[in-house]
């Protein structure tokens, strides 16, 4: 591709419209909590059923992204991202008709699953960390990150008005137009690969070198540990509230608050990182939440508690993103960050798949999601044991090559 076209890709336009399309698929990706009392009333189904599929997706998102990562780190990130945006589409419309657990597991499941491996965090973050100087890195990671929770706070209320209008079938069909959005939008991450330190190396002894480091493991934990919280929070939240007296409205809000806080978090973090060590952030980030999960439990619940505790969980929500990614980069260097961004986010996926799924069978099984919130409280505390080891220096090769 020659120079005269693609000029006009800059930093500041790759990370604006990575910011977009970020909005666009975490945000709907976000509104899955929205649907799980209208699907399962409607089809008579327990909540195991519909957070299972949910599990499958979680789980299918993070196998593929090591994958979608290294086409991208190999091919450009263009591609990845129109061809995941189309399987995203299509698994929402099918979603729309599931009439059967099967339909759900393989629409919302395994299709949603594959378009978010290509249009979030694991490829876009790929690129805009090529595109940006080290000391600016962090913070653009911060800000990509806020865009996937600005798209949370901007995109739950519309999800909620267009169930209430329109029923969530035709709710799923019109957000499934949003998604659609994205792909002219990749256009801008077409020149998504540059050459960088470690250009020498193979893939395979990319993935050799990075699992003989204690902190690629430490970090797969961490992730794993973010994905068990995140997906159990985003996923039951707005029904716990619901369960315990509280309208749809609140639990809505509440995720919506979530979202809106995590863009402050996000930024926060990533101007953080750029100035501090990453992974003591990591360790603050982990400790607060347990701290927050634990208060959240003890206190007399309300309105106003669920919101409170929305707000000071979202400014802990993604704070992790540009923290982890960024340490991926600063240790093992640019050449493969999709990629290995890419599997170190396999372990947030294995945790969103045992979060969203646990919480619903813990639910069924007792009746309540006390056990589900006491086993984030826990795995919180290891993830914060998990991070404080891990050693940011950049890995001899990479110093060198600089």
């Amino acid at each position: 591709m020659s120079t005269s076209n693609t000029t006009w890709r800059t930093p500041l336009i790759i990370l604006t419209v990575g910011c977009v399309i970020l909005t666009l698929s975490m945000g709907v990706r976000h509104t899955a909590g929205l649907f799980l009392q209208p699907m399962t009333s409607d089809h008579g189904w327990s909540r195991e059923t519909y957070s299972f599929a949910f599990a499958i997706q979680n789980l299918v998102w993070g196998l593929a992204s090591p994958f979608a990562g290294a086409i991208a780190d190999r091919h450009g990130a263009g591609r990845t991202v129109v061809s995941a945006a189309v399987l995203y589409v299509i698994g929402l419309v099918l979603m729309s008709q599931a009439g059967t657990p099967l339909s759900l597991d393989l629409s919302a499941g395994v299709l949603i699953g594959l378009g978010l491996s290509g249009t979030t965090f694991a490829v876009i973050m790929g690129v805009i960390g090529r595109h940006t100087t080290p000391e600016r890195r962090s913070m653009a990671l911060g800000i990509a990150s806020a865009g996937g929770s600005l798209g949370q706070f901007a995109v739950l209320p519309i999800g909620q008005m267009l169930i209430s209008t329109y029923g969530w079938q035709s709710a799923l069909v019109l957000l499934a137009c949003g998604v659609g959005l994205i792909a002219p939008l990749a256009y801008a991450m077409a020149d998504g690969h540059k050459p960088s330190a470690g250009a020498g190396q193979s893939v395979a002894e990319a993935l050799r070198e990075a699992s003989g480091e204690r902190s690629f493991h430490y970090l797969f934990w961490g992730y794993f540990v973010c994905g068990f919280q995140t997906a159990f929070i985003m996923l039951h939240l707005p029904s716990y509230l619901v369960d315990s007296g509280m309208s749809a409205n609140v639990g809505m809000t509440a995720v919506a608050l979530i979202g809106l806080f995590n863009v402050f978090g996000s930024f926060i973090f990533g101007w953080g990182g750029g100035r501090s060590s990453k992974k003591n952030l990591l360790v603050l980030i982990y400790g607060l939440r347990a701290v927050a999960i634990l208060i959240f439990m003890l206190v007399p619940l309300t309105t106003a508690v669920a919101w409170v505790f929305a707000a000071v969980i979202g400014l802990l929500w993604l704070g992790t993103v540009p923290l982890t990614n960024g340490l991926i980069a600063q240790i093992f260097g640019l050449r493969y960050m999709s990629m290995l961004t890419g599997v170190v986010f396999l372990g947030h996926q294995l945790g969103s798949f045992l979060g969203a799924w646990l919480g619903g069978r813990i639910f069924d099984e007792t009746g309540s999601y006390s056990l589900a919130w006491s086993l984030a409280i826990g795995l919180s505390v290891l993830a914060t044991l998990c991070s404080w080891p891990i050693d940011e220096k950049p890995l001899a090769r990479q110093g060198v090559a600089a």
